[in-house]
């Protein structure tokens, strides 16, 4: 969940899971503003401020080629009346690691003559959660403890220590920000450097973001265009703290370096191509959380995948999650399909088998009453309990989908991409179930031809441009109408006879639907249309993938092209980081400000993009 009044498209994200620094471009670290270093879903320092004398710096530009390094050039402001040249250069390198954060600081005279320089360091941090940044709360800064040239800050048992070589003179001012400060003398041609070196240390937490142990061995064909995402993917691989030879894909930066349910798993799905060894730490990642109980305040259900897991509980002031949160619809069957697909793709059988009873589990959800809560045979969310998410689709924003008069749809809410993905879902189970003397598949494709045919009675509709399936149906069993990209997802499960197929493909390619840069969300021809909104009529490049590979499917190749071609080009555009979402307006991509980058699905997205270019070249 994001909000317009969020701006990340102009900081720069550096990142190695789970941490991550946002800085202006100058690598300014400023603590009145969504900048910081953060580490485990914590603000490890809020203030890396450095200045260069009383006349300030001027930035001159930066470098950011890996996701955990980046370089910053700035150079001294002159003084006196007339223009002179800068002669005095400061280079600022950030790397980072998973739980530290190394700054080096060079300044050259680039001049004839000795120069008298001041370097200051500001530094402060608060400890604040991501959630209390993301929704606006101050935080008070936290006061420092200074021995030697060490800096210390500590909150219970969260920590942080600063260490600087060579060591400067530290003042503490009354607001809690260190300022440390180095009298530089350089002769004509001299660089002087400065080391600082930042650890942090939390508290145990009933989830840990632990870092990935090793790096799967991708290769992408060459000039695909999508080498920076790959480099994403690798940056957000993170550990099952409970079996840290699994690895998985954070959901994405900054808010969301952590396990979810849904996008963990389609990032996992549209790396497939690739390997299948994200898909089997993925599986088995949520299979060890999968729901065993009835818990009104996590929203957990027996036999449930999650939505998503955190080290503590997380208010946004939209929503309140606890820390390990099932409020989700789609996770369950999508976590289905990625183990059929993972098989299918060659994960080996044993390691199947051993998640055969968590496949039970998940089918026992997904035909039961949990997943059908009005008994109608379609698969339907219930308002959340807990103050969670309003709706529980991958569109999951309080605004995602509204009646044409502006109504809010009224749950139990049917979404039309849920009950494909239940469809193939209840047939991959059938099939892993023959392939593993299971007995229930007779019952589980049974149950699929009982959906398919609710379905077609229940969620076609018409307008002026023919005949679709609507977006979702409310209590009533009420559409809510107008051509949405959520239709996309159902091509290539099965639900779909090839007629209908080939209506749903012909929508999507009408000019209200599709532009040069990806598939809007939400047809430009509805009255809640708005480019900048983010569920109703921006681009996902996940979901544009996602609508990719099902006309594939399907046999749609030319419309399948358009979108993969698509997606890339908007991936050069973005200098290779694509983000989670952004406006095509005029047929030019524009930043959606609180889009997080990079985002797993969105960089998997490219990546598939681009493996179903090659492979339709070739």
């Amino acid at each position: 969940m994001t909000g317009p009044n969020l701006s990340l498209h102009n900081l720069v994200t550096v990142l190695r899971a789970p941490s991550v620094v946002l800085s202006d471009q100058d690598g300014q670290i400023h603590g009145d503003s969504l900048c910081g270093w953060f580490a485990r879903d914590k603000r490890a320092l809020a203030v890396v401020q450095v200045t260069l004398g009383d006349s300030g710096v001027v930035t001159v530009g930066h470098r950011h080629d890996e996701p955990s390094v980046a370089s910053f050039h700035a150079v001294a402001r002159e003084s006196g009346a007339q223009w002179r040249d800068s002669t005095v250069h400061v280079r600022r390198d950030r790397r980072l690691f998973p739980s530290s954060l190394q700054e080096d600081v060079e300044v050259t005279n680039h001049g004839e003559g000795e120069r008298l320089l001041t370097c200051t360091v500001r530094l402060a941090t608060d400890f604040a959660g991501v959630d209390a940044v993301k929704a606006g709360r101050a935080a008070s800064f936290v006061p420092p403890v200074v021995d030697g040239g060490r800096i210390a800050w500590l909150s219970g048992k969260d920590s942080v220590t600063l260490s600087a070589e060579p060591r400067g003179e530290v003042e503490i001012g009354p607001d809690g920000v260190v300022q440390a400060m180095w009298q530089i003398r350089l002769g004509g041609g001299e660089s002087w450097r400065l080391e600082l070196v930042a650890e942090s240390s939390f508290a145990a937490a009933e989830f840990e973001q632990v870092p990935a142990r090793t790096q799967p061995q991708w290769t992408l064909p060459a000039n695909s265009g999508a080498g920076p995402g790959l480099a994403d993917l690798r940056a957000l691989l993170l550990a099952d703290p409970a079996e840290p030879a699994d690895s998985y894909l954070a959901a994405g930066s900054p808010w969301y370096l952590t396990l979810f349910g849904r996008d963990s798993i389609w990032a996992a799905r549209l790396l497939l191509p690739l390997g299948t060894e994200v898909a089997e730490g993925t599986l088995r990642t949520l299979a060890r959380r999968q729901g065993s109980g009835h818990d009104p305040e996590t929203e957990q259900q027996p036999g449930k995948i999650l939505h998503e897991m955190r080290s503590g509980a997380i208010d946004t002031g939209q929503v309140r999650l606890s820390s390990r949160y099932y409020g989700t619809i789609d996770a369950t069957p999508l976590w289905i399909c990625l183990l059929h697909e993972a098989w299918r793709a060659g994960m080996p059988d044993e390691r199947v088998r051993a998640l055969m009873p968590n496949l039970l589990a998940a089918m026992g959800w997904l035909t039961g009453a949990d997943a059908d809560p009005d008994g109608d045979g379609l698969i339907e969310y219930l308002p959340s309990s807990s103050g969670g998410l309003t709706h529980q689709g991958w569109k999951d924003s309080h605004d995602a989908f509204l009646h044409h008069d502006g109504r809010h749809p009224a749950a139990p809410i049917a979404l039309c991409e849920v009950q494909g993905y239940a469809y193939a879902a209840a047939l991959a189970g059938a099939e892993l179930a023959r392939a593993f003397d299971e007995p229930d598949a007779p019952q589980w494709t049974a149950w699929a031809a009982r959906l398919k045919r609710r379905f077609r009675d229940a969620f076609w509709v018409e307008d002026s441009t023919g005949r679709y399936p609507a977006i979702a149906l409310d209590a009533d069993k009420k559409p809510v109408e107008g051509a949405t990209s959520n239709m996309a997802h159902l091509l290539g499960t099965g639900l779909l006879d090839p007629a209908e197929a080939a209506l749903v493909a012909e929508r999507l390619g009408r000019a209200d639907m599709i532009t040069g840069f990806g598939l809007r969300t939400l047809s430009a021809a509805s009255p809640m249309y708005n480019p900048f909104s983010y569920h109703r009529g921006s681009i996902w490049p996940h979901d544009t993938a996602i609508a990719m590979i099902g006309l594939a499917a399907e046999g749609h190749h030319p419309l399948a092209t358009h979108l993969a071609t698509g997606i890339l080009r908007a991936t050069t555009h973005f200098g290779g980081h694509i983000p989670e979402l952004y406006a095509v307006l005029d047929e030019t991509p524009l930043a959606y400000p609180a889009a997080c980058v990079p985002q797993a699905w969105s960089a998997a997205a490219a990546v598939r993009c681009a493996l179903y270019l090659s492979s339709t070249a070739a």
